[in-house]
Order: C-alpha cells, then sequence, then structure tokens
C-alpha cells in the first residue's frame, strides 16, 4: 500500500480525466508523473524551456508548453479555462505563484490545488481563490520526524489533525492473537482496516476475520486516533 501519496492526491477531483499542473520543478514532475502512470491526461507548464522539453521527452505528461503564467492571454490560449482542476506547483517564487493562481481562478477553473512554501504564501494563496493549498516541505518534515521517533511505522495518512489511518509490522505484543482478543478498539482506540496475507506484503485481506490470528511481521492498516496509535506497541527491529 501507498498512503503518504493519498494526502495531495485526495484533493484532486479524479472523476476529471485531465489535470494541468504550472510549474515543473520537482513537485510539479512528481505530479506529473504519477497522475500520468494514473492513467490521466496531463498538462504540464513552465517558463523554462528545458524543463518542458524534458516532461516530453520522460513522457510525464501528455502535453507540454512553455509559457509565462503570470501573463492571463498564455493561459487562456493554452486552453486553461478547459481545465476543471489546476495544479499551481510553483513554490519558491511567491510573487509568480500568487499571481498564476489569481489568473487561473479569474479565468474560471473550478478547482485549483497550489503549493505554497510558508504560512504567509499560503494566506496568500487562499486569498486570491486558491481551493486547496497544500505544503509538501513541511509535510515531508513531519514524516521523517515520525519515522525516526516511531521506525515500526511503515507508512502514514492523515485524515484530519487528530486522526490517521497508519501502516505497520504486526509486532511481537500480538503475534498469534486473534483480533477479537486483542480488541484494538477498546483497548487502543483503533480499528484494524486490513492485514497481509501470509507470505505476501503487498496483497491484503480487507477487515479480516474477528477470528483471524496475527503474526509477528505481517503487515496491518489500522485507522484511529493519533493518540491511540502512538500507544500501539511497535517493535524497533
Amino acid at each position: 500500500m501507498n498512503l503518504s501519496s493519498l494526502g495531495f492526491f485526495r484533493n484532486l477531483r479524479t472523476h476529471n480525466r485531465q489535470f494541468a499542473v504550472i510549474g515543473l520543478g520537482r513537485f510539479g514532475r512528481a505530479v506529473c508523473t504519477t497522475l500520468n502512470s494514473l492513467g490521466y491526461e496531463v498538462l504540464g507548464i513552465d517558463t523554462d524551456e528545458q524543463r518542458v522539453a524534458q516532461a516530453l521527452k520522460d513522457e510525464i505528461a501528455a502535453h507540454a508548453v512553455q509559457l509565462d503564467s503570470t501573463q492571463p492571454i498564455a493561459l487562456k490560449e493554452a486552453g486553461i479555462p478547459d481545465f476543471d482542476t489546476v495544479i499551481v506547483a510553483i513554490g519558491n517564487y511567491v510573487e509568480e505563484s500568487v499571481i498564476t493562481t489569481l489568473n487561473v481562478k479569474e479565468l474560471g477553473v473550478s478547482h485549483v490545488v497550489a503549493k505554497a512554501s510558508t504560512e504567509i504564501h499560503g494566506k496568500l494563496l487562499r486569498r486570491v481563490g486558491a481551493d486547496h493549498v497544500v505544503f509538501p516541505e513541511h509535510e515531508m518534515g513531519c514524516a521523517l520526524a515520525r519515522s525516526l521517533t516511531r521506525p515500526g511505522i511503515l507508512d502514514r495518512f492523515e485524515l484530519d489533525p487528530e486522526n490517521s489511518i497508519v501502516e505497520l509490522r504486526v509486532p511481537e505484543d500480538f503475534d498469534q492473537k486473534t483480533i477479537v482478543e486483542l480488541d484494538l478498539r477498546n483497548t487502543f482506540g483503533v480499528t484494524l482496516l486490513a492485514l497481509s496475507q501470509p507470505d505476501n506484503d503487498e496483497k491484503f485481506e480487507v477487515n479480516p476475520s474477528p477470528i483471524t490470528r496475527l503474526r509477528k511481521g505481517a503487515v496491518m492498516v489500522v485507522v484511529g486516533s493519533n493518540r491511540g496509535i502512538d500507544r500501539l506497541p511497535i517493535d524497533r527491529e
């Protein structure tokens, strides 16, 4: 399973088949690559001609054009008003990012996701109409801190500031105990959603039977409060 990407992609309207990504730096390229691999049609945009050429060469977008996104006429000619969802992936140039977001909204795009580098940047983006603001560097920093302090947790997806879905190895304390014996909901305030199949961590049994016995080292996916998740016993090795 891959929970970490859900934090960003849950904010995209994935019933749409076309997305535009403005800014082809590391974050923008990652978004293009993932959307393209999921089968969506992606238009990549950047002011740097080399980045545009590289995106086409690497086939991470169906189309890519070089233009100045601070110019509304250029965005209009590129067909941006025809997109329902646009990702503004310009994070390091605040003025360019804010103007681009404003332009995209004024062109009638209904859903705009914008990358911010600071809280002030994020506030400005919301002021000019961004429907959702993401802070990739902050989220990566938080994920690193958690991985260092809770190494037994393999992946994490925050539902909100107080609740998460996590993927972790079955600890020794749970080995050979049934789900009903562990009574995770009452003991830890979490619910077991899925359990990896024997000898295959890539395949999961969703909503396993209460009489299923857990085995140390298997992968379990639970949902619950962060406080409860932090109380789960986790093997460090």
